[in-house]
């Protein structure tokens, strides 16, 4: 009679004829690790198939999966899983376009969507931008250090062909110059069509040494409007540093709760616009400093009155208070180096106890890569601003209007537009005593009853582009499809009843 231990295996041969070997616990530990994978990769698989054929038929299964390992963090936009490489577009190249873009890092953002754009109009083959590194900031970032380089070509293949530098025959070690020229301003169709690309014929290389503002808001095909929304919403990813520090400081930000991104547009580099609005301390001593501010007539106060003045920190303290937000509001300050430190941040941080930056958030080391890199902090500011309950700007610069475009891209999330002029008004009447708190709380309350990034017609004013609504504070023809879209543009049936906006948050 055989006796077989659970650990042993009977082995049968002419020369053994019954032979037991026992296993070793290490057989036994293999075995069963080596089965656990099989039913794993077999369970994965008929999941797969499963929601193949069936896609509801394990919603709620593979629903509770994709809740475990989600982020908790709300950037829908960059956080979904990367899209397969979409196949390229093949066109006879009409020449290569070069770009060089000019300002900060918003006001490059918008440039680099017109250049694709113009690229794809024209046929032309687009030169990854160059960025600006003769700003106020003197940013040595390259294009590669800001953008996920890779993923801008990559995921615009079907549009445009996008190479990383010219061919060597074009290289100016070989003798070869491009011609350079800054396309006009706000410029539409026609005028690329018929004044540009006759260009690349002579010269086959064409260098745009500016690119702000160069494409009208209006009159544009629908799509190339809606390129211009693909290549800002989804083609300008950030690089993986600067996306993963990105998300960290969000996610410190929404463990602590709701929070309101404050773009406090009192830097340095806003030091021209406070000298013409009579703000800055020394503005009369920097102004005689430099010979062509001197010789210009300044007339602060009015410029002041027209509501052309960024807000103060001072100004925004009162006005955050009228609308609703209170001491224990959560304030993320959205900006470089404030003008004045702490010192002109006391008022506000007084109101809003609060109050954090980038810099409180984050330990100096991880943020030691960024450091004499504008336009790279400026896009941790970004990233942060998008995610925000609500955002609120001092100034209509390029950020503000960029950030509000894209908010209302990510579902109309609240952006109050201060309304600059009308609460010069109001901040001089309360400040004066003539206009009691109650009255002056309600009245900035009710001139922002419809600034709070709602859907509305972006407002067109022929011959006066400046002066018109920018298409990337409001890019309409990207935010809605179907029947329903001018009943959802339409301020009147898409208002909401009124309410304070600390309420709202």
């Amino acid at each position: 009679m055989e006796v077989r231990s659970e650990n042993s295996i009977q082995v049968r041969s002419d020369k053994f004829p019954s032979t037991v070997i026992p296993r070793t616990r290490l057989q036994v530990w293999f075995f069963r690790v080596c089965s656990s994978i099989l039913l794993w990769t077999c369970l994965v698989h008929i999941v797969a198939v499963a929601e193949l054929w069936h896609p509801r038929l394990l919603t709620g299964f593979t629903s509770r999966i994709s809740w475990i390992t989600r982020p908790p963090l709300r950037l829908q936009h960059s956080l979904h899983s990367p899209s397969p490489l979409v196949p390229p577009r093949y066109y006879r190249s009409n020449g290569f376009l070069k770009v060089s873009c000019n300002g900060g890092l918003n006001q490059m953002r918008a440039a680099i969507c017109d250049m694709v754009t113009v690229a794809r109009l024209l046929n032309l083959t687009l030169v990854v931008p160059e960025l600006d590194k003769k700003s106020f900031w003197a940013d040595p970032s390259d294009f590669e250090d800001i953008f996920d380089v890779k993923h801008f070509i990559d995921s615009l293949r079907d549009e445009v062909r996008i190479v990383r530098r010219l061919p060597k025959r074009f290289s100016s070690k070989y003798g070869f110059e491009a011609f350079q020229m800054p396309p006009v301003s706000w410029s539409n169709e026609k005028y690329y069509l018929e004044q540009i690309l006759p260009l690349f014929s002579k010269h086959k290389v064409v260098h745009f040494n500016r690119t702000d503002t160069r494409l009208a808001n209006n009159g544009i095909p629908l799509s190339l409007q809606k390129l211009r929304c693909r290549v800002n919403f989804q083609g300008l990813k950030f690089t993986p540093q600067i996306e993963t520090l990105g998300h960290k400081l969000v996610h410190i930000l929404q463990e602590k709760g709701p929070f309101v991104a404050l773009h406090l547009r009192y830097e340095m580099d806003m030091l021209y616009t406070w000298l013409y609005c009579g703000r800055s301390g020394g503005a009369k001593r920097l102004r005689y400093a430099y010979p062509w501010w001197r010789e210009k007539e300044i007339v602060s106060e009015e410029r002041r009155q027209q509501g052309l003045c960024p807000l103060t920190p001072e100004e925004a303290t009162l006005v955050l208070q009228a609308l609703g937000f209170t001491k224990e509001t959560q304030i993320y300050i959205a900006s470089g180096e404030i003008y004045g430190s702490e010192r002109r941040l006391a008022p506000l941080r007084a109101a809003f106890p609060r109050i954090v930056k980038k810099e409180t958030l984050l330990d100096p080391a991880e943020l030691q890569q960024f450091q004499n890199h504008s336009s790279q902090m400026a896009a941790l500011d970004f990233m942060v601003t998008l995610a925000s309950n609500t955002f609120i700007p001092t100034y209509d610069g390029n950020m503000a209007k960029v950030v509000e475009g894209h908010r209302r891209y990510l579902g109309f999330k609240k952006s109050i537009l201060p309304d600059r002029k009308k609460l010069v008004e109001l901040l001089d009447s309360h400040q004066n005593g003539s206009l009691p708190w109650n009255d002056f709380a309600l009245a900035v309350r009710q001139a922002h009853e419809k600034r709070m990034g709602q859907p509305f017609h972006r407002r067109i004013i022929p011959d006066k582009p400046k002066e018109e609504d920018y298409f990337y504070a409001n890019p309409q023809e990207c935010l809605c499809e179907g029947t329903g879209c001018e009943d959802l543009l339409d301020p009147c049936k898409s208002s909401k009843a009124t309410m304070t906006a600390g309420e709202q948050l």
